[in-house]
C-alpha cells in the first residue's frame, strides 16, 4: 500500500477484516492500534513508496500483524516527555502486545512485526 498516513485507515479495515473472517474480536481494538502505530512509523521513517501490511492467524487466538518497509533502520522505543505528540508508539505496540514484538531485518529493508492473543491470557500461558 502507499507510504502515506491516509494508508493507516485501509490497512485498519484490513485488519478487521482478518479478524472478522477468523472470528478473533478479542484482538481487534489492540490490532487497530498496534496497525496504526506500524504504520505511523512507516510512514514517517521509511523508504520508498510502499509498504506491505501482513496478517497472520498463529492459532485460534493469535494472530501477528507486520508492516514491511524497505528502509533497514531498526524503530527504537525512546522517551517521550509529557509535552511531545509523538514518540510513545513503541511504547504503546509493546504495552498492547506484552513485549511480544520485533523486527525482522531482511536483505532490504525489514519487517516490524507484533503478536496479539485474544486468549485472556498472558502470552506464555
Amino acid at each position: 500500500m502507499p507510504r502515506v498516513a491516509e494508508s493507516a485507515r485501509r490497512a485498519r479495515r484490513l485488519v478487521d477484516l482478518a479478524l472478522s473472517v477468523w472470528d478473533m474480536d478479542k484482538v481487534r481494538d489492540a490490532a487497530e492500534i498496534v496497525v496504526s502505530e506500524l504504520l505511523a512509523n512507516a510512514v514517517q521513517h521509511a523508504r520508498r513508496d510502499s509498504v506491505r501490511l501482513t496478517v497472520t492467524r498463529l492459532s485460534d487466538t493469535r494472530v501477528r500483524v507486520a508492516v514491511v518497509d524497505l528502509s533497514r533502520t531498526h524503530p527504537t522505543r525512546r522517551a517521550a516527555s509529557a509535552d511531545d505528540e509523538s514518540g510513545r508508539g513503541l511504547d504503546i505496540v509493546d504495552a498492547l502486545s506484552h513485549g511480544q514484538w520485533g523486527v525482522d531485518s531482511m536483505r532490504w529493508g525489514k519487517r516490524v512485526w507484533v503478536d496479539l492473543d485474544g486468549s485472556g491470557g498472558a502470552p506464555d500461558e
